[in-house]
């Protein structure tokens, strides 16, 4: 080869680095983009849009993805039988602030409201009021329900608080937990060790079931909500909300951003790192590893591995969120102000 021709290489060679520079700066880019694009639609997906309650939302439940039911503060009541498209108000007889919906199965329904409760057996065309409690159970003192669960038919907890007016403010004289072993029917009051307000409940089966409250209160049964145990959470803020995936993998959020973990029972919890300092309502696992968590300043919080991590997703709204219902491919959370969300995959 000539010595003109060598001369040439050293210009070929840097020309060469040069495109591979750019060439991989390009690609860098392409990737980042892709990947925040993934991530900009993963947080998209929950769609915002309010409906004509007066009040706010509190309570959401689906029975599948057609067929769910909204409910809130004094007495606002509603379904849909279109996946949320449309709402058509439900008459209940009731002021009272709607507390908890919860559907055992297609047909049967429960919602709790103040000091009432009201059951469905017809898919919630017709919904008739029930005793939750009698004058020997409450002897002095106003009850107010916050949650209600059943394992299966026959069996299921009713909770709140028993209040009193003291000068200009109601306070939390003692603990209330009601349980039935006839469908509804009937209820009794059963002693549990604790004198706080109770505000969210879960059974994994006929046997276990948990209790959360306030001031980082924990119950646990064994037997199906006959007796009661406390267990250490290890914190003193409020909590919300508690949810099992099954009797050992369970989760509980709370004030100040507290979530806690548990994958032997609740035998001991684990409080989870999480920068966000919201109060968290509720957690809701859709199956074993994926999770969502909602709360007051419009946070919604992911998690895909089992509730170790969590993600903050994008709401679009800075309103209270109250209720949350997941499922697989579909999710539902209401809150202030008649405010709704979708999520959809």
């Amino acid at each position: 080869m000539a010595n003109s021709e060598l001369s040439y290489l050293p210009k070929i060679t840097s020309l060469f680095l040069r495109m591979k520079s750019y060439l991989t700066c390009h690609v860098k880019l392409i990737v980042f983009t892709v990947i925040l694009t993934g991530i900009i639609s993963a947080q998209s997906s929950w769609n915002s849009s309010k409906v004509g309650s007066q009040g706010d939302l509190v309570a959401v439940y689906f029975t599948s993805d057609k067929d769910g039911w909204i409910a809130g503060d004094s007495g606002y009541l509603a379904f849909t039988n279109d996946g949320g498209v449309t709402w058509t108000r439900s008459p209940l007889d009731t002021t009272e602030d709607i507390n908890e919906i919860y559907f055992r199965n297609d047909e049967n329904g429960y919602l709790v409201a103040g000091r009432v409760m009201f059951i469905t057996r017809d898919a919630g065309r017709t919904w008739r009021e029930t005793k939750l409690y009698q004058a020997a159970d409450i002897k002095k003192g106003t009850p107010e329900f916050l949650s209600i669960r059943f394992a299966g038919k026959k069996i299921g907890l009713a909770i709140g608080s028993i209040w009193q007016r003291v000068g200009r403010e109601d306070v939390v004289v003692d603990s209330l937990v009601m349980r039935t072993d006839d469908g509804g029917e009937t209820w009794r009051r059963m002693t549990v060790p604790s004198k706080v307000e109770l505000y969210h409940l879960d059974f994994t089966d006929s046997s276990h079931a948990w209790i959360v409250g306030d001031k980082g209160l924990i119950l646990a049964s064994t037997d199906g909500g006959l007796t009661w145990r406390t267990q250490t959470s290890g914190i003193t803020r409020a909590l919300f909300n508690v949810d099992f995936r099954d009797d050992n993998d369970g989760y509980a959020v709370g004030g100040g951003g507290t979530i806690l973990r548990t994958e032997n029972g609740g035998a001991t919890w684990e409080k989870v790192n999480n920068p966000y300092t919201e109060t968290l309502k509720r957690v809701d696992f859709a199956d074993d590893k994926n999770g969502w968590i909602v709360g007051y300043g419009g946070a919604i919080l992911r998690s895909s591995d089992r509730g170790h991590t969590w993600i903050r997703q994008a709401s679009n709204t800075k309103d209270r969120i109250y209720g949350l219902f997941m499922s697989k491919k579909y999710g539902w959370a209401v809150g202030e102000n008649g405010l709704m969300l979708k999520y959809e995959k």
